[in-house]
């Protein structure tokens, strides 16, 4: 897809000052012009959607394919390359999709992860236990807490050893970068795929009670998955499992820093937590450059004509401060009665599918802060904090943070 005069890029930017709100060009375009064209960085084109209805429209209807290897598929540096073989279930579609996402949906019900609240809080009570024994420092949120909670519980769930958090950070750093040349990321991608692959193969010799152990002994062992997907699955759940989650905690936290209003009436009805956490998801809208799809045929959306072969990237943080679905959208409300509607979590048949997990991991850890640093602040004036621009995933580079 070219063509003669190509049109402006996907906007990534959030607002200068306002580092808290998507970037203003959706805004203008989610009013003005819903279904637009933007350029990719290889030279080509795709579909941009940036109002609510559309989005869940697109999302929703399964001949918008997820699969990258699908022609016209709009490539990022987060999707990898279109020949990328074990490119995880959620880069593909059914029934390919269904039948291996089925292996692992059990892993991530709500039942069996409200089962694993205790250990959570454990987790987030002793790391905040350290935090606290360097009281009058200034303390980075995100290298103490942020990053620390989802990893333990992702590598305990997945039997990864804790020891090799630092690797696959580093590495997932490199992979969701916007600004890292391509043989920089696909060095980085080489070097986790090896990594996993020698993870793998210790725990086919000994498998262990958790998700990769089950899946080579129930899944692998009877043939229904080879070495290499489960390999794909240890690359996704693991990325999957802390990137998005730590960066939601870090916002999360300098939010409500700053809005001492909506902290202190959570502190004085923790039972509003919960409700918090959706409005937190729906106001941040961390995936700053999709999801991406394909049509696989002529589609009409809004009076466009999508038609087969052409790519399509829906702005997920425009959606959710849709007007026409959240009344006073670029406000923070923890209250906000439908803020459980937001699609940060996707929707359809590619909706997240730890989302119950980080639902509840989010929970916990902004339950604990609230309660146990009520007069946390930010150690630097907001222009200092280094937010994740450069990064397909959006956030805070580091929160150095007092009390």
């Amino acid at each position: 897809m070219t063509l003669s005069t190509a049109p402006a890029p996907l906007p990534v930017e959030p607002p200068s000052g306002c580092p808290f709100d998507p970037p203003a060009a959706l805004g203008a375009l989610r009013t003005e012009q819903p279904i637009s064209k933007i350029s990719l960085p290889d030279g080509s084109w795709a579909w941009l959607a940036t109002r609510y209805a559309d989005i869940r429209a697109i999302l929703g209807d399964t001949r918008f394919s997820s699969d990258t290897t699908v022609h016209g598929y709009p490539l990022s540096g987060m999707t990898g390359g279109a020949n990328t073989d074990n490119r995880g279930f959620i880069r593909r579609d059914p029934p390919e999709h269904t039948r291996l996402r089925r292996m692992v949906t059990r892993e991530f019900m709500v039942k069996r992860v409200e089962a694993l609240r205790p250990e959570i809080q454990r987790i987030t009570d002793e790391l905040c236990d350290a935090m606290e024994r360097r009281a009058g420092q200034d303390v980075d949120l995100v290298e103490e807490l942020a990053l620390p909670v989802p990893s333990l519980v992702i590598s305990l769930l997945l039997g990864v050893p804790y020891d090799d958090h630092a690797i696959f950070q580093r590495l997932t750093g490199t992979l969701l970068s916007r600004t890292v040349p391509d043989d920089e990321r696909e060095t980085a991608r080489l070097e986790l795929r090896d990594y996993l692959d020698r993870l793998v193969t210790a725990k086919e010799a000994d498998p262990g009670d958790d998700i990769l152990g089950r899946l080579i002994v129930e899944q692998q062992r009877t043939g229904e998955i080879t070495h290499d997907e489960v390999a794909a699955f240890a690359a996704l759940l693991l990325i999957a499992g802390h990137e998005t989650t730590a960066n939601m905690i870090g916002l999360s936290a300098l939010t409500l820093m700053r809005d001492e209003e909506s902290a202190e009436r959570l502190r004085q009805e923790p039972a509003l937590i919960r409700g918090a956490v959706e409005e937190l998801l729906r106001f941040h809208s961390i995936i700053r450059n999709g999801p991406r799809r394909v049509a696989t045929a002529d589609i009409e959306i809004d009076g466009h004509l999508v038609r087969a072969g052409e790519g399509v990237v829906v702005a997920v943080a425009s959606a959710n401060r849709d007007e026409s679905v959240f009344a006073d959208a670029d406000r923070l409300d923890v209250c906000r009665p439908n803020a459980q509607h937001h699609v940060a979590f996707g929707y359809g048949i590619h909706q997240c599918l730890g989302q119950a997990l980080a639902r509840v991991e989010l929970q916990v850890v902004i339950g604990t802060l609230l309660r146990r640093f009520p007069t946390l602040r930010p150690a630097v004036p907001l222009e200092k904090i280094p937010f994740r621009t450069d990064m397909s995933i959006y956030g805070c580079h580091a929160l150095p943070v007092t009390w």
